[in-house]
């Protein structure tokens, strides 16, 4: 049983947001000094799909990210989790590659590894919430693919899943190979053990390019997106009051309903 997970490093969800900050003008977020990046959370739990199965019976698992130097990070981690194998995606043909545009990387990194039975994504990733990529890269490669599922398992070639609907969750079956998006009702990934941050260390991560896995680069990097961003700024709230006065309370509450109802408020 051959696994690949795909995850990607974003910045930490939990990080304080007095320390978020955008550049408005090359509408980018700036990472901040001091706050690594991490796997995407929704990614993690995919991982923790795929260690359930490894748990049940035989596998291998290989993940899979796009990224510069500081992917290296995220592949370790997982690694340290019990993942077997990692390799990276990296060139600069790749930088500001769309969600269609990392699909394909993906894809055709999918296709040189050749020998898989089960592809895992998070539903989403953390950072933009698109939540297509998966689908996307199951469409390029002509796969089944099942969505938001909260649990997992495999057995007689053939994928059981149970995917989260508004009401509940249906049960999903599909033959291998397939695609599966991992939900957070997964529940939580397991934490990197002590034996496995020594073996990831100590593990060799491949680094593929472009040519390596054989991409059409005028279907990559910002001049082949499909959409555009206009703007990226930090929501303002601003706050104002007004004192509503009255010689009772009756006439207070009076004046504060009348000045609701011109608001439109009531």
């Amino acid at each position: 049983m051959n696994i690949i997970v795909c995850i990607k490093q974003i910045l930490d969800p939990e990080m304080p947001p007095a320390k978020f900050r955008v550049d408005a003008e090359a509408r980018r977020v700036v990472p901040p000094e001091g706050i690594p990046l991490v796997v995407s959370p929704f990614d993690e739990q995919a991982v923790e799909a795929a260690l359930r199965i490894k748990d049940a019976q035989e596998a291998s698992i290989t993940a899979l990210t796009m990224g510069g130097e500081t992917a290296r990070d995220a592949v370790k981690h997982v690694l340290s989790m019990g993942v077997d194998d990692g390799v990276i995606l990296s060139d600069p043909a790749f930088e500001g590659s769309d969600a269609f545009g990392t699909a394909h990387v993906l894809s055709r990194a999918i296709e040189k590894i050749g020998d898989y039975d089960l592809v895992l994504c998070g539903r989403q990733a953390a950072d933009w919430d698109a939540g297509v990529v998966g689908s996307i890269v199951a469409e390029n490669l002509g796969l089944p693919v099942v969505t938001l599922a909260r649990k997992v398992e495999v057995s007689g070639g053939r994928v059981r899943v149970e995917r989260v609907i508004p009401d509940g969750y249906e049960v999903v079956d599909s033959p291998l190979p397939a695609l599966v998006t991992v939900s957070s009702e997964i529940g939580q990934a397991r934490l990197p053990s002590g034996k496995g941050i020594i073996m990831a260390a100590r593990k060799q991560v491949p680094v593929w390019t472009a040519d390596d896995v054989g991409c059409d680069k005028a279907l990559v990097g910002s001049a082949a997106c499909r959409s555009e961003l206009v703007a990226l700024v930090i929501p303002s709230h601003e706050r104002r009051g007004e004192l509503v006065e009255g010689e009772t309370a009756v006439e207070a509450a009076e004046s504060l309903a009348l000045r609701l109802r011109q608001e439109g408020a009531l």
